[in-house]
This record gives structure tokens, C-alpha cells and sequence, in this order.
């Protein structure tokens, strides 16, 4: 049994933070999917900006297109849904036989529509018709406008992946939108048995943001400096270990337990953004910490070769409940307000993603340009 196995049998499931076309063609993924190290698939435009923009893997397609006249987001999208579609097939078997436990893959909407309700809505509807797999999910940013789009997809059978979310009290809206998506379902006498969300929320850069304020906070010394010192490395765990205990709660529902009855679903909460980005710190630190039943872990490659190499597989997710409160309490008597590092992360992720999406589509028209030239 390899440690993405030992996870499965713990309740969590490893889903691969990549995709490119030489993995879905080289037969690497396959070989990931048929061994058992990985469980599903994310995207995001940071990951294929990264595939299309530093590889010629792409230009048996894009070139076509680009001669065809095709505008550097049609030819974007159009990439991106022969890589989720190669990538969901290779899922299929798993997402079968796990009865759509496993198997996903997933594709965001055009980061520019981060604020945008009716558009999120109407791009998720377009990607899910596109892309047509039963085992696709539609990621939708966890923003103030994300949110009511979650509603309406998962009403409409969307499978949705909600994406960037960085605090507790936006991921009870989350939560609640999942579940309000359910029961609006349900009155209108849908089925709910095959509609699967899951819940990103995003764990390293909250400690990326933390730790150098800390760490301030101790060079400069004074009264603070013991406090701040016991501190890093310690929010981000703390964070997803106490919106986990918010999950069962929701999850354990005389509420929920209606709409399971009926077939629901729980919505799982997904670890992202678990690569280990402090060297000091243990390279599989926010894998292993955050281990727990109906979970998932999109972890990116360097952290899973790292994981299947020597990490270690506890029950680890409700550990130190009470030491995690106390965090908070002890850096917001510091000045370090986490629901304005929060916010601040959430802002700049959907940024990030909108930046990775414009190089992106400057990347295919180069490609495009230069077909011409």
C-alpha cells in the first residue's frame, strides 16, 4: 500500500494539483490513476498557464486553430477542454467504481468573473455542457458574487469544486449555499444523488501571510517578541482544523440528514494550496497535518513525491482543537486580525488568477502571431 492508498483508507483522498497534455499523452497519469496515487484531478489558470506557455505540447492544436482565425480565448478554451476531457476519461473507471466518490476533474470559469453572478453562472452552465463528463466539476470562486452561483449550479446539477476560500465564516456561507443548491434541487424534484461539491479552502498562504509579520514582531523584541515567537507556522492548520469542526457540524445536521436521506451528498472539504512554501518547515507539513475522514487533498507534484517518498499517515484533522482557538485568540492580541488576512488572500487570489489568465491568453497570441508571421 503506497501513502496515497494508506489516505484513502484514512478517509482522504489525493487529488493531483496538474494537469498537462504530456501527462494525459505519455501515459504518466494513467500510470498515477492505475497505482493508486492519485484519486482525481484540479486546474486552475495558474496551472495552465504554466503547461501551455513553457512547453510546445500544445502547438499540434493550437496551431490549427490559430490559422483558422480563432481569437487567443477560444483557442484557450478549447486546449484547456480536450486536457479535462483526456483527464476525465482516464477518470472515468475510478469515478465508477467509487459510485462518483472519486474520479473528478476540474475546470474553472474565466477568473475575470470573479464579481460577476450572472456570469459565473451562465460560463459554469457552458463549461459543464462543453465539456460533458459526469465526473467534471466546475470551479467557482468563493467571492461575495461566487457564492449565490453556487446555489444556482448545484440546483441545476452542476458538480461544483468552490474554489479560494481562506476563512471560516465564508466558508459557512459556502456551506450554506451548497446546501440551500440541494434542497432548491429538491423541490423541484431533482435528483440528488449524483450532484458532488467540494470545498477549497486554501491553507498554506495563510501562514505565507502570518509568519513574516511574526517574525517582525520577535527581531524587533520587546514584550511581544515570546508570544510571537511560540506562533509560526501555526495558523494555517489551525484555521482548517477548526473549519473542519465546522464541517461535521453542518454535516451532522438534522437538516442535512433530511437531504441525505433523499441521496445528498456531503460537501467535502478540499486542503488547497498544500505545498509547503516556508523551507524551515517540513515539506509534507500541511499534508500530514490535516488528515481526516471525507476529505480531500489536492496536492501538487513536488509535495506528492515528497508525500509518497516519507510522509506519515495519522488521523491528525482534530488534534489540538482547543490549542487552535487559542492561536487565534493569542494573534489577535498581537494585532494579526485573520479575518483581514483573509479577506487580503482571497483578494489576492482571484488576482493572481485573473494575472495567469491574461499571460496566459498573451502566450497564445504570441503562438498565434508567430503561426502567422
Amino acid at each position: 500500500m503506497n501513502k496515497s492508498q494508506a489516505l484513502l483508507a484514512a478517509g482522504q483522498s489525493v487529488w493531483y494539483d496538474n494537469i498537462q497534455r504530456k501527462l494525459l499523452k505519455n501515459g504518466e497519469m494513467a500510470r498515477m490513476i492505475e497505482q493508486g496515487e492519485i484519486y482525481g484531478v484540479t486546474s486552475n489558470p495558474s496551472i495552465f498557464m504554466n503547461a501551455i506557455a513553457k512547453s510546445q505540447d500544445y502547438d499540434d492544436s493550437l496551431i490549427p486553430l490559430a490559422k483558422a482565425g480563432w481569437s487567443a480565448e477560444d483557442i484557450f478554451y478549447q486546449l484547456a477542454v480536450e486536457d479535462i476531457q483526456s483527464a476525465a476519461d482516464l477518470l472515468a473507471p475510478l469515478y465508477q467504481q467509487s459510485q462518483a466518490g472519486n474520479g473528478y476533474v476540474s475546470l474553472e470559469v474565466n477568473p475575470y468573473l470573479a464579481h460577476d453572478t450572472a456570469g459565473t453562472l451562465a460560463e459554469a452552465k457552458r463549461l459543464w455542457q462543453r465539456v460533458n463528463r459526469p465526473n467534471l466539476m466546475i470551479k467557482i470562486p468563493a467571492t461575495l458574487a461566487g457564492i449565490p452561483a453556487v446555489t444556482e449550479a448545484i440546483a441545476a446539477g452542476i458538480n461544483v469544486n468552490v474554489t479560494l476560500i481562506f476563512s471560516r465564516q465564508r466558508y459557512a456561507e459556502v456551506m450554506e449555499a451548497y446546501l440551500q443548491g440541494l434542497e432548491k434541487r429538491a423541490a423541484a424534484g431533482e435528483a440528488l444523488d449524483r450532484v458532488a461539491s467540494v470545498a477549497s479552502f486554501f491553507v498554506s498562504r495563510v501562514d505565507t501571510n502570518i509568519d513574516p509579520r511574526l517574525q517582525g514582531m520577535v527581531k524587533a523584541g520587546g514584550e511581544t517578541a515570546v508570544s510571537a515567537a511560540a506562533l509560526p507556522g501555526k495558523a494555517a492548520i489551525a484555521n482548517a482544523r477548526l473549519a473542519y469542526a465546522d464541517y461535521k457540524k453542518v454535516f451532522t445536521s438534522e437538516r442535512f440528514e433530511s437531504l441525505r436521506r433523499q441521496g445528498a451528498r456531503v460537501q467535502r472539504p478540499l486542503w488547497a494550496s498544500t505545498s509547503t512554501k516556508n523551507p524551515s518547515y517540513r515539506d509534507v507539513l500541511y499534508v500530514e497535518e490535516l488528515i481526516g475522514p471525507d476529505t480531500v487533498n489536492t496536492i501538487p507534484p513536488q509535495t506528492l513525491s515528497a508525500f509518497l517518498a516519507h510522509g506519515e499517515v495519522r488521523l491528525s484533522l482534530e488534534e489540538k482543537l482547543d490549542e487552535a482557538e487559542q492561536t487565534f485568540a493569542e494573534l489577535e492580541s498581537l494585532g494579526i486580525s485573520l479575518s483581514a488576512v483573509t479577506q487580503l488572500l482571497e483578494d489576492e487570489g482571484v488576482k493572481a488568477f485573473m494575472d495567469a489568465f491574461a499571460v496566459l491568453l498573451k502566450v497564445v497570441e504570441e503562438r498565434c502571431a508567430a503561426v502567422a508571421g
